[in-house]
C-alpha cells in the first residue's frame, strides 16, 4: 500500500520489496497492535503518590508488595516463536478446557514473587495470598506489609475487608483504574506467557502449572524498578505534598 501511495501522490514507481527496507532504516518494523485502556483515572496522582511514598519510607520492619492475578489456561495462547520459512508450527487444543488462576505478589525490594494456586479467581484468592504473605513476614520483623493491586472486586470484597480489619499492620493500596504499567509484576507475568504459556503443548493443566511454578523458581527474583510514570512531575509534586503533611503531623 505505500509503494502504491508514493506512485500516486509522487509519481516514484518503487517495489513494495523497496520500500519495506525503506521503513526498516528509519526504524520502524511491522507488529501487531495492542489494545490499551484509557488511563485518565482522577485519582490517579493521588494513588501514585501514596504508592511512591510507602515505597520511599519503607524502613526496615516494612515491606511493599505488587499483587496481580495470572490465568493459567490448558487452552494455548497462541503467538509468534521462532520457525522454519514455509513452516508453521501446530498447537493442538487440548479438546476439554481447564483453567487455574495463580495470584502473586512481587516484593519489590528483593524481587521475591510469592504465589498461590486456586481453582476459582474468588476474594479467597487474594485472602491466601494475604496469609501467606503475613506468614512469611512475621510480625517479629515486619511491622507494616503495604499490598499494591488493582481495583478487581475480588480485591475489594468483603472477606478482604474483614481480614485486614483482623491483621491492622497489612494494608492494601489500590493502583489507578487501567494503569498496569504502575504494576511491575505483569512484566514478571509477560516472562510466564513467553516461557510458559504461550504456545505450549502440555496436555494436562497439572504439568503446565508445575511449568509455571519452576519457572518462578528458577528465573527469579525480579528486581524491577517503579514505573517512570511514578516520577512525573505532577507525582513528584504530591509526593512532597505528603512529606510535608507527615512532617506536620509529626511536629
Amino acid at each position: 500500500m505505500l509503494a502504491i501511495e508514493l506512485k500516486t501522490r509522487h509519481r516514484v514507481a518503487v517495489s513494495a520489496q523497496t520500500v519495506g527496507r525503506w521503513v526498516h532504516e528509519v526504524g520502524w518494523v511491522w507488529k501487531r497492535a495492542k489494545l490499551a485502556a484509557r488511563d485518565a483515572d482522577p485519582e490517579r496522582v493521588a494513588r501514585l503518590a501514596r504508592i511512591r511514598y510507602g515505597f520511599e519510607n519503607l524502613g526496615n520492619k516494612a515491606a511493599m508488595f505488587f499483587a496481580d492475578e495470572l490465568d493459567i489456561n490448558l487452552l494455548p495462547k497462541v503467538g509468534y516463536q521462532w520457525m522454519p520459512v514455509g513452516e508453521q508450527v501446530q498447537v493442538m487444543t487440548p479438546g476439554t478446557h481447564e483453567k487455574r488462576y495463580l495470584a502473586g505478589a512481587l516484593d519489590i525490594c528483593t524481587g521475591r514473587i510469592l504465589r498461590c494456586v486456586w481453582f476459582r479467581k474468588q476474594a479467597g484468592l487474594f485472602v491466601d495470598l494475604l496469609k501467606m504473605l503475613d506468614s512469611t513476614y512475621p510480625a517479629t520483623h515486619f511491622e507494616r506489609l503495604s499490598v499494591v493491586a488493582d481495583n478487581a472486586q475480588i480485591h475489594k470484597a468483603a472477606m478482604v475487608e474483614k481480614w485486614l480489619a483482623g491483621h491492622p499492620r497489612c494494608e492494601v493500596l489500590y493502583l489507578p483504574t487501567y494503569c498496569p504499567r504502575a504494576n511491575p509484576i505483569e512484566r514478571a507475568f509477560g516472562d510466564v506467557h513467553d516461557n510458559c504459556t504461550r504456545n505450549h503443548k502440555r496436555k494436562r493443566l497439572r504439568d503446565l502449572v508445575a511449568d509455571v511454578h519452576r519457572h518462578f523458581e528458577v528465573n527469579g527474583p525480579w528486581k524491577y524498578r517503579l514505573s517512570s510514570i511514578y516520577y512525573a512531575s505532577e507525582v513528584t509534586a504530591a509526593v512532597e505534598g505528603l512529606a510535608a503533611a507527615e512532617k506536620r503531623l509529626a511536629a
